[in-house]
This record gives structure tokens, C-alpha cells and sequence, in this order.
């Protein structure tokens, strides 16, 4: 077509010949020539679009004049092309080079393709341009020096694309440029010196991989009202000649490694400020008081390092919408932590307020006043006292946060009123009493969560009336009495619903079917009973399901063929008759199955989940038969009647031979019980007696006589069972020592001197001890613990190809929750108990998960009291055997330091640079001194997704994402990229070789759960 149309104007020019003069007759013809080269160019640009999402181009065609075409526009007397304008059309393609290469575009001011998913790069060349826009493609390689000739460009956007290099320093000659956005790019080296952009006014330049300092020619700029350079590695301290700018509004310098003080002054030097935004750099000291005096400000964002007393004056900024003090160091631990919110109460115009920062204290009942809230985080505090009735005036509110305080007394029935409330989160508290009914008129609610606390009575039936809850948690409470049937058939209920570890009553009703659109259901350990309704199959979204340790009874419904979206099914721990359904091999999904301890009977299938032992557990139905030897049940009968006969023979003696067992050991016992209390040590038992302690014969049972069975994994010093001991209806852990082995007695004193004062949610709980003799009068050392069902976090970093439960793989969110369990369990053990501890043996294999994926800490066999006392004075001259594990130990434990906190905090480091790179410290990889730290270092941030364990990204980032949300998906990748980078750099922080120069785990812990929010709040929006 395009080759055509010159032919066209040289009849044109024929028949025209004698009616023109010959001037006018030239100056048309060049027009036409002109006219046609900037067609073709825009047909050029059309043939290099392979998808066009929303026929933007469809009509780019000689039916109409390319002045006429979508997303162009021309000059009225030449008819040239002025401006190409197509942003946000879905395109995919390549950036042709024609556009910088030829001068066919001449008069081409405007280009605008942001919102695109164009590859290429940038066009060069195009003098007249005065707006470049091509935010959010991906356009490759350096931004093109020769930018600098384009002599009135105004507006250089080039945000969210995969450029790389660095900042050319000719962009200082763009004299007239107001406007430069580089964000979210992998741009290195420094900024250059811009001080002649006299006319710049904003510069964008964050999330890319800058260092160096801010330069002092920043401040030459007069007109500059924006400044955004947050999440880079730039560092040193701000030129103090930039807090002299006084056209400075926007200040976003967060996620860096700035330092030093920020100027008592500030608030007079920058009168104009509007938002300031310092988080996630190395600043100290107080927040200036002299902020009270820049009336216009709305924005205050300081977490991190300040220290001191929140300022009072703070109550003078009438238009401050948002204050963020989380994760610093104020207060002093004491009852005035909070007595600035008073003060605050003045700002009226506050809209969001973060205090995530162990404050002290109870709250004053002045927060009630700050009516114009719609977020309120206190969470991870140390707050105590009641909830003030007057919470209930907070009616603007959307987001309550008071997690994780200690917090007791009710809940106040005032706060029904909270009308617009869609998040209300006070779990990990000690609230008593009844949920109260007043809850159920929140009917904007989508999340509320309640779990960890002590709340009893019945669940309220107005809970029910709920119309977008899409997460509910009870769990870990005292309720009673049964599941109100409106309140199970919560429709819109989707994410969870978590009712465990209560003592909950009656059957399911029914009107479970109603959840068609739940992922996750938890009611276990409970005292359910009855049959499961068959409306079990209408749940059609199930994936986890656990209904353990309750007392069901009656066939496994066959209702639940309908499940084929099942992942995880628990019906352990129940009362469940008949066989095990076939249906249950044909769900492909289908990748953890536990129905043990039941009373089911017959053959066990052969297909699907059956054949991974290890994602299957039968035991404790005795009526169970298989043909495959892992299973490890008995072989079906065979149907040969004289194989049959002597099969059944076999029945009959067996249990002879058992009694006659038994009746041997009951003697064996019987004798030997005198000398038995007399052998154990008076030192040992002064240390275990205040538990219940259990005996040899009791363990015995529980394990089937330490059978390998019941074997589930090994530790240091001995080897753990699992097993159901008297009086207590719950599986166990038994950790078995051997005493053969040199240090065991010591460690199983050292293990019960630790965990005999120690409470924490994240810690492996101690049930119980047996120091004895066996059958054989062989002395005998075990802990108890409770029993976590998913094992150790080693085994789902780095399973075994004999183990191995499919998927083994932790998202995302799962990994922060596991990091963040950790910190909390050992910022515990240092600073929170009667006496400190030090672990010094964290690795993956002691980090245990329980059935809701919470981790708990264990293996205290080489902890370290840091107090001396008598009765147990630690061995500072310990051997290298009770200093660590190799790759976890800190290297100052090499050259024969003392243990200390600092220790843990390297151990914690390599744990967590391990959990989301999925290496080990000791992998082949890293030998001649290049180590994890290494590793994970000198990838941030540039290179950081090719260092992350594939099985993250494989869960995070679905290669089936289409054209249509491929902007979604970057977005999400950019979020994932973000959290990455922000944890292994805490990773790397913590195994610095330098003991002083590691975080400390109260940081890391605020840190951390900064990071999880930040990202489940992206998800909440997604």
C-alpha cells in the first residue's frame, strides 16, 4: 500500500500540470511526498505490533487520512504528524528504530505509549520532542545520551520499563526539562550533578540500584517541589544545603542507607513540605519538633531508627493525614510511652496512624477522640489494659489493628458501632469474656480475626449475618458449645475459617455446604462428633480441609468426591468406620492425606496419593490392609483358602503371644521399680519435677515399642518418635537420647534447664520428661513435646526424594509468617525472659511447623543461660561439638568467643537468607571462602530473582498469565521483587562477620512483620 502511493501523486501532478503555476505546483508535490514518508513510518509502526488488545490500530488503513487515525494528531498547515498518543491500548511489539533513525517524524512533539507492553528501545534523535512518555513497558537497554539534543523536552518519562546503565550526565543540558521519572528501572552507578536543570521541578528516581550519595548540586535547583529516590543503595549523609530548598513539598528518600541527624530546624528551613517520607535508612536521633511548624503537612513516615520521646508537638499539624512512627526506639518501656496521643487528638485531619513499636503502657482513652481515623495500627506493642468503650467512637474507621499486645478484659460491645470497618485484627492478646453479639452489626467486614486469646462462651449467632466476610478466625480460644448453623454458612467466607483449638461442641450442621467459595476450613482439635453432613461436597473451592482430633463417626461421606480441588485432608484422631473411599486416589491435586487413628477396615487403594507413603498416613486403624510394602500395614488376605487358613492361624496366635509379652514386662517392672526411683539423679530430678513426669513403660506403649514406624526424624544427641501417652489424647513427640553418645546426659540437663521457665507461642512446647531405666535396667532420658504435624522446616526446604511430600513448597506469605515466628521466638529467649537465653544451634531442622504452618522453635540441647547460678553453671570453655552446626555457627565461635545474642542473630541471618534462596550454607557451591552471605550480597538488588528458590517463584508468579492482565502480573512480580529484596537484606545484615555490626532480633521482628503487611495489603488489593 505504501508503495503505491507515489504513482498516485504523479498522475495528480499530470492532470494538474496546467492549472497550477509551477511554484505552487512544487510545494504540493512535497507536501504529498512529506505526507506520504510520515505514513509509512506510522505503518511501520503498526506491522511491528504483534497484538493490539483493543484495536487502537484496526483502522490505521487508506480508507481514511493517517491524520484521522486513532492516537494521532497533526499540525493543521502541513499536515505532519505532531503527536502519537497510545497509551494504555494493550499493544505488544517492538519499538521501532525508524522512529529515531528517520527524519520522517520531524514535527513530532509528543510520543506516549505508556501503559504498553513495547520491548525495544528508547527512540533517539527526535529534536522537536517535548513530552516523552513509555512508563510501564519493557524497553531495554541505556537511556540514549543523545537525548540531551532534544533542546525542548519538557517531560521525560521513562517509570517501570528494564533499563539498564546509567543516568547520562548530558541530561544536565536539558534546560527546560520540569519533569524526570527513571523509577523502577536497573539503573546503576551515582546520580550525576543536575544543578543546571533550572527548570526541573520534580525527579523521580526509585526502586533501581543507585548509589552514591545525593548530590550537593540538588540544591542549585531552585524550582525543585519533588524529590522521590526511595529503595536504592544510596547512602551518606543529605546535604545540608538541601533542607535550605525551600519549594521542596515531597521529600521519599526511604529504603536507602542514609545517616546522621536530621536538622532541629527543619521545620523552618522547609515551610512548604508536604509529605516526608525517610523510612528504612540509618537516621538517629529524636523527630525535630520543628515539624509542628510546617502547617501544610500531610505526610510523616519514620519508622526505623529515631529514638526518644514522641514530640507533643506533633498535635499542632492540623492537616496531617497520615503519621507512621512504627519500628523505632521510642519510649522508654514505661507508663507515659503513649501519653503524646493526648496531643494528637488536635489533628484533625488524620486519617492513618502506625505504632507498631513496643510501647509500654495503657493506652490513654483520648485515642477514642481521633474519630476521623480510617486506620489504626498498635499492633506488636507491648500495650496493656482494657479496650476503652469508647473505641465505639471511632466510626470512620476501615482498619483496626491491636494485634499481638496484652491487652485483657473484654471486648466492648461499643465496638458494633465501628459501621465501616472491613479489617479488625486483636489477636495474640489475653482478652476474656464473650465475643460479643454487637460484632455481627459490622456488616462491611471482610477480615476479623480473634484468635490467641482466651474468649469463651458460644459463638454468637449474629455473626452470621455477615455479607463480605472473607476471613474468619476464632482459633485458640476457650469457646464452648456448638457451631450456630447461620454462622457456618457464611457464603461469602473464601480465605479461611479457622474455628481449631477450642472446645466446641455438637455436629457440623448442615449448612456447611454453603461455603462454596472457602479455601480453608480448620476445626480441629475440638469436640465435635456426629457424621459429616453430605453437604460437605457442595464446598467446591476446598483445598485445605482439617477436621482432626474431634469425634466423628460413620463412613467417610461420599459426598466428597465433589472435592477435587483438595490439597490437604486431616480426618486423623476420629471415630471414622467403613473403608477408605477410592474416590480419594483419583484427586490430582491431592498431596497430603492423614486419616489415621480411626477404625477404618478393608483394602487400602493403590493409585494416586497411596503411592507416596509419605504423603500418606494410615496408622492406628488396625482393620486396614495393602499390597504396597511402604504403607507399612498389613498384606490383604490372600484369596487362596489353605493361604487364608494359615493366615488366620496366625491371627489367633499373635495376640497369645502379645499377652504373654506383656505379662513378662509387667514382671520385669514389678521387680525392678524400687531400684528404678532409686538410680535417678537428685540434680536431674530437682530440675524435672515440674513435670508430670511419664515412665519407660509408658513411652514404650505410645511408640509401639519405639518401632521405626513411629520414627520421624533424628536430633542432636538421639532420635524422635512419635506416640499417644496416657491421660494425654494427643500425639507427641518423643525425644529419645543417647546416652552412649558423649554430651547427651549433659544436653537433656542443659534442654530441661532451659525449657523449664519458658513460655512462648513459638517455642516447641515441653509436655513432659522421663528420666529411668528401661526393660534392660539401662538408664533412659526423654523429653515430650507436642507433636507438629508438618514437621521441620528443613524437610520442606530440601526434602529427600524417599520423603518427599509433593508440592514441598512454601509461597511467599508462608516463608514471611516463618521468619517472622522465628524472630519472635528468639527475641524472646533474648530479651524477654527471667534469664536469657542463647539458642546457638538455629537452623531449619529445629524450626518445627505445627498443622497451621506456625513455626516453633526447638532443640534446646545446646542453649546457654547467659546467668550463672549454682545449680547450673554453663561451661564457657565449651568443646566445639555444643558450639552449633556448621554454616550456622558464627564465625567468632571458631576462634573461641563466648556465646552471646549476637551468635543467634548469624544463625537466624544464614536461616533466613537459606528460607528464600533455598541453598544451605554448606552446598557445593560455596568453597575457596565464598559463602550463603556472599551469595545473597552481591545479588541485591540487581540480580536478586536469579538467586531465589525457584519453587518461591514458581508458586508466586503463574506462567499462565494472559495478555489481558500481564500490567497485574508485573505489578505483582514488582511487589514480590520488592519484598525479596527488603528480606534477604536483613539476611545479610545479620551474618555480617562482625558481631556488633548484626540487627538484633526486636528489629529484625519489627522489620519483618512491616514487610509481611506491606504485602498482604498488595494482595488485598490485587
Amino acid at each position: 500500500m505504501s508503495f503505491k502511493a507515489p504513482f498516485s501523486y504523479i498522475l495528480l501532478f499530470r492532470t494538474s500540470f496546467l492549472l497550477l503555476p509551477t511554484s505552487h505546483l512544487f510545494a504540493t508535490a512535497t507536501n504529498a511526498l512529506r505526507n506520504d514518508t510520515d505514513q509509512i513510518a506510522l505503518i511501520t509502526f503498526k506491522d511491528k505490533m504483534v497484538i493490539d488488545s483493543f484495536g487502537a490500530l484496526r483502522s490505521w488503513n487508506n480508507s481514511i487520512h493517517f491524520c484521522q487515525w486513532p492516537g494521532i494528531s497533526c499540525s493543521t498547515r502541513h499536515e505532519r504528524v505532531t503527536a502519537l498518543d497510545l497509551s494504555g491500548q494493550g499493544l505488544v511489539g517492538t519499538m521501532p528504530p525508524f522512529i529515531g533513525n528517520l527524519t520522517f517524524l520531524t514535527f513530532l512533539q509528543l510520543i506516549n505509549l505508556q501503559d504498553n507492553r513495547l520491548q525495544g528501545t528508547i527512540p533517539q534523535d527526535l529534536f522537536r520532542l517535548e513530552f516523552v512518555k513509555l512508563t510501564n513497558n519493557s524497553l531495554e537497554g541505556d537511556i540514549p545520551a543523545n537525548l540531551s539534543h532534544c533542546s525542548e523536552l519538557r517531560a521525560l518519562d521513562l517509570k517501570r520499563n528494564a533499563l539498564t546503565g546509567r543516568i547520562p550526565a548530558e541530561i544536565s543540558s536539558l534546560t527546560k526539562l520540569a519533569e524526570l521519572n527513571l523509577s523502577l528501572n536497573y539503573l546503576t552507578g551515582e546520580i550525576p550533578p543536575l544543578g543546571n536543570l533550572s527548570a526541573l521541578t520534580r525527579i523521580f528516581a526509585s526502586y533501581t540500584s543507585l548509589q552514591g550519595s545525593i548530590p550537593c548540586s540538588f540544591s542549585r535547583m531552585s524550582r525543585l517541589t519533588l524529590i522521590a529516590i526511595g529503595a536504592n543503595k544510596l547512602s551518606g549523609k543529605i546535604p545540608s544545603s538541601l533542607f535550605n530548598l525551600s519549594s521542596l513539598a515531597t521529600f521519599s528518600i526511604a529504603a536507602n542507607q542514609f545517616e546522621g541527624i536530621l536538622p532541629p530546624d527543619i521545620g523552618i528551613t522547609l515551610p512548604n513540605l508536604f509529605q516526608f517520607g525517610v523510612a528504612g535508612n540509618k537516621f538517629s536521633g529524636p523527630i525535630p519538633s520543628s515539624f509542628s511548624n510546617v502547617s501544610g503537612l500531610v505526610l510523616l513516615d519514620f519508622p526505623d531508627n529515631f529514638s526518644g520521646q514522641v514530640p507533643s508537638s506533633l498535635g499542632n499539624l492540623k492537616s496531617l493525614q497520615w503519621l507512621n512512627i512504627g519500628g523505632n526506639h521510642f519510649g522508654n518501656g514505661g507508663a507515659n510511652d503513649l501519653d503524646f496521643i493526648d496531643a494528637l487528638v488536635n489533628c484533625t485531619s488524620l486519617e492513618r496512624l502506625g505504632m507498631y513499636n513496643q510501647f509500654a503502657g495503657v493506652l490513654p482513652n483520648s485515642f477514642v477522640n481521633l474519630t476521623g481515623l480510617i486506620e489504626l495500627d498498635l499492633g506488636d506493642n507491648q500495650i496493656s489494659g482494657s479496650i476503652s468503650a469508647g473505641v465505639g467512637n471511632l466510626i470512620s474507621l476501615y482498619t483496626l489493628r491491636m494485634s499481638r499486645n496484652r491487652l485483657t478484659g473484654s471486648i466492648p460491645t461499643s465496638i458494633g458501632k465501628l459501621r465501616k470497618i472491613q479489617k479488625l485484627l486483636l489477636d495474640g492478646n489475653q482478652l476474656t469474656g464473650r465475643i460479643p453479639a454487637t460484632l455481627g452489626n459490622i456488616t462491611q467486614l471482610a477480615e476479623l480475626h480473634l484468635a490467641n486469646n482466651s474468649l469463651e462462651g458460644d459463638i454468637p449467632s449474629t455473626l452470621g449475618d455477615y455479607q463480605y466476610l472473607q476471613l474468619l478466625d476464632l482459633s485458640q480460644n476457650n469457646l464452648n458449645g456448638s457451631i450456630p448453623a447461620k454462622f457456618i454458612g457464611l457464603s461469602s467466607l473464601s480465605m479461611y475459617l479457622g474455628l481449631s483449638r477450642s472446645s466446641l461442641t455438637g455436629s457440623l450442621p448442615f449448612q456447611v455446604g454453603n461455603l462454596k467459595n472457602l479455601g480453608r476450613l480448620d476445626v480441629l482439635m475440638n469436640k465435635l462428633f456426629g457424621k459429616l453432613p453430605a453437604t460437605f461436597g457442595d464446598c467446591s473451592s476446598l483445598e485445605y480441609l482439617y477436621l482432626q482430633d474431634n469425634f466423628f463417626h460413620g463412613t467417610i461421606p461420599s459426598s466428597l468426591v465433589a472435592l477435587k480441588g483438595l490439597q490437604d485432608l486431616d480426618l486423623s484422631n476420629n471415630n471414622f468406620s467403613g473403608t477408605v473411599p477410592e474416590y480419594l486416589a483419583s484427586f490430582q491435586f491431592l498431596r497430603r492425606l492423614n486419616i489415621s487413628i480411626n477404625d477404618l477396615a478393608g483394602e487400602v487403594p493403590t493409585k494416586g496419593v497411596f503411592r507416596n507413603a509419605s504423603a500418606v498416613s494410615l496408622f492406628g486403624n488396625i482393620k486396614l490392609c495393602t499390597e504396597i510394602d511402604e504403607l507399612q500395614l498389613p498384606k490383604c488376605a490372600s484369596k487362596n483358602p489353605a493361604k487364608h487358613q494359615k493366615s488366620l492361624a496366625f491371627t489367633i496366635l499373635i495376640p497369645i503371644i502379645g499377652t504373654l509379652g506383656l505379662l513378662h514386662l509387667v514382671y520385669v517392672l514389678v521387680f525392678y521399680r524400687r531400684k528404678k526411683a532409686k538410680s535417678i539423679s537428685p540434680s536431674s530430678s530437682s530440675r524435672e519435677d515440674q513435670y508430670n513426669k511419664v515412665s519407660y513403660k509408658d513411652l514404650f506403649r505410645a511408640t509401639d515399642g519405639f518401632t521405626s514406624a513411629n520414627l520421624i526424624g533424628s536430633c542432636s544427641f538421639g532420635r524422635v518418635f512419635k506416640g499417644k501417652i496416657p491421660h494425654h489424647d494427643k500425639t507427641v513427640a518423643i525425644k529419645v537420647f543417647d546416652l552412649h553418645e558423649r554430651g547427651a546426659s549433659k544436653s537433656f540437663a542443659v534442654e530441661c534447664e532451659a525449657l523449664k521457665n519458658i513460655r512462648h507461642r513459638n517455642l516447641h512446647k515441653i509436655i513432659t520428661c522421663c528420666s529411668s531405666m528401661d526393660f534392660e535396667r539401662k538408664e533412659f532420658k526423654a523429653l515430650v513435646f507436642e507433636f507438629m504435624p508438618n514437621g521441620s522446616l528443613e524437610k520442606w526446604l530440601h526434602p529427600k526424594a524417599d520423603e518427599e511430600i509433593q508440592p514441598r513448597s512454601l509461597n511467599l506469605i508462608q516463608r514471611l509468617k516463618i521468619a517472622i515466628n522465628v524472630a519472635s521466638a528468639m527475641n524472646y529467649l533474648h530479651h524477654e525472659c527471667h534469664v536469657p537465653i542463647i539458642h546457638r544451634d538455629l537452623k531449619p531442622s529445629n524450626v518445627l511447623l505445627d498443622v497451621d504452618m506456625i513455626a516453633h522453635v526447638g532443640d534446646f540441647g545446646l542453649a546457654k543461660l547467659l546467668l550463672k547460678t549454682k545449680e547450673f553453671p554453663p561451661n564457657q570453655n565449651s568443646s566445639a561439638r555444643i558450639k552449633g552446626s556448621i554454616g550456622y555457627t558464627a564465625p567468632e565461635y571458631g576462634i573461641g568467643k563466648k556465646a552471646s545474642i549476637h551468635g543467634d542473630a548469624y544463625s537466624y541471618g544464614i536461616l533466613l537468607l537459606e528460607l528464600f534462596t533455598g541453598k544451605t550454607p554448606t552446598d557445593e557451591v560455596f568453597k575457596d571462602g565464598w559463602n550463603l552471605h556472599d551469595f545473597a550480597r552481591t545479588a541485591l538488588p540487581e540480580r536478586v530473582m536469579e538467586i531465589v528458590d525457584p519453587l518461591l517463584l514458581s508458586q508466586e508468579i503463574s506462567p499462565k498469565d494472559g495478555s489481558d492482565n500481564t500490567k497485574k502480573s508485573s505489578q505483582k512480580r514488582e511487589n514480590i521483587q520488592e519484598c525479596i529484596i527488603l528480606v534477604l537484606n536483613i539476611g545479610v545484615a545479620c551474618s555480617r562477620i562482625s558481631p556488633g555490626e548484626r540487627m538484633k532480633m526486636d528489629d529484625i521482628t519489627r522489620v519483618l512483620h512491616l514487610i509481611r503487611d506491606k504485602i498482604l495489603g498488595a494482595q488485598h488489593q490485587d
